[in-house]
């Protein structure tokens, strides 16, 4: 074997430290996906990833969308922001588009002949040459991750092949996310048709059971009115009956406020709490600083939050007094119901909490308890007022 032939020295050692590289830059975005971190993370991460392991100067991860390529993340070695957000179209000759025309890996090993909107905005970046490996989700084209040189030697022959493995979990990263975006979706759905369920037999109770029940107690009232008074014993059963159909009402009216509040839908969450405040047998202090009117998804979620704690603050803390707090910060509404009882309340075992934490969630937001035995119980709950 000649010297041209014989590998150099320490050539062995440099590719087992390649791969250690590389598969170590991997098994980091697989613990990101692992651990659910959301799409942008693991994006900007891939990107970063990427761009270290190449000789690379410039990454760029790009969605496709109705004929145009829009970066949602990216890196430069010179550490440069790299534009983001911005859309080119899909024609002419580039990376992106081949990637976008064929569904599969494409290379660029000089701009001299590119067209179109995506090679613009790379020759504007000082890209020489670059490699693009598609992205796909479940069977569809998603987008393309993009390695780009600004040196006159193009980006090696098996960059194709080492990115495969980045976009691959870049995939994963948008399925999971996708999957936990319809689980959220689906959730909404069934709040939202259960919350509306309440407040139809919440409305046919009030329109129909309670109506029929005060006219018969009106009817009552005038059939006792006109008693001749030598009916005594009468008029007294007729006023046992009275008194039963007057505590079976305010039985149904308390059944009615437990399927859902009327006050909540006609004077919002405020009013609601002031009346489940007066109720509650346990002392309450109110301090709400939110807009006059939150979205009804909201206002509903909220109160059965705060119902939920007031009435373990009653039966189980044995508190004296229950402070509630809401403030609306940016597109955040925060709660905070906190009480002075014994505390060692668990969500996992119960208390009506466990029913809550899917509520709040359908709504895209987080509940918290902290509950030390011996200690107060705080109810933080955090609900986003636009849907992400």
């Amino acid at each position: 074997m000649d010297s041209l032939s014989r590998p150099a020295p320490g050539a062995g050692h440099r590719e087992v430290e390649r791969l250690a590289g590389e598969q170590a830059a991997l098994h980091r975005v697989a613990s990101l996906v692992a651990h659910g971190e959301p799409p942008r993370v693991i994006f900007e991460a891939v990107a970063r990833e990427v761009g270290r392991l190449l000789p690379a100067d410039f990454t760029l991860i790009g969605r496709y969308e109705e004929g145009l390529a829009t970066g949602v993340a990216g890196w430069s070695s010179a550490g440069t922001a790299v534009p983001v957000r911005e859309q080119v179209s899909l024609g002419g000759r580039s990376v992106t588009g081949t990637v976008f025309q064929t569904g599969r890996p494409a290379r660029m090993d000089s701009y001299a002949g590119a067209s179109g909107g995506a090679a613009e905005y790379a020759r504007d970046q000082g890209i020489t040459s670059s490699v693009g490996a598609p992205i796909n989700v479940e069977g569809r084209l998603w987008g393309v991750m993009v390695a780009a040189s600004m040196n006159r030697q193009p980006l090696p022959p098996d960059t194709e092949d080492r990115l495969a493995g980045f976009t691959e979990l870049v995939a994963t990263a948008i399925a999971n996310a996708d999957a936990q975006a319809e689980l959220t979706a689906s959730r909404a759905r069934i709040v939202a048709t259960a919350d509306e369920t309440r407040r139809r037999i919440e409305r046919d109770l009030h329109d129909g059971a309670q109506q029929r029940l005060v006219n018969l107690g009106l009817q009552l009232r005038s059939v006792q009115a006109d008693m001749p008074p030598e009916l005594g014993k009468l008029r007294t059963n007729l006023d046992l009956v009275a008194a039963g159909l007057t505590s079976a009402l305010d039985e149904l009216r308390e059944y009615a406020r437990g399927i859902h509040p009327a006050i909540l839908t006609q004077g919002g969450l405020q009013a609601a709490l002031r009346v489940l405040a007066r109720r509650s047998p346990v002392p309450v202090t109110l301090d709400v600083r939110t807009r006059e009117r939150l979205p009804e998804r909201l206002e509903v979620t909220a109160y059965y939050v705060i119902s939920e704690a007031l009435a373990n603050a009653a039966k189980h803390a044995q508190a004296s007094a229950v402070h509630i707090g809401i403030e609306q910060t940016g597109e955040v509404i925060r709660l905070s119901i906190s009480d002075d009882g014994t505390g060692g309340a668990d969500p996992v075992r119960g208390s009506g909490l466990v029913g809550l934490k899917d509520r709040v969630t359908a709504v895209g937001g987080t509940l918290n308890v902290q509950s030390r035995p011996g200690e107060e119980t705080t109810v933080l709950a955090e609900l986003p007022v636009t849907q992400l």
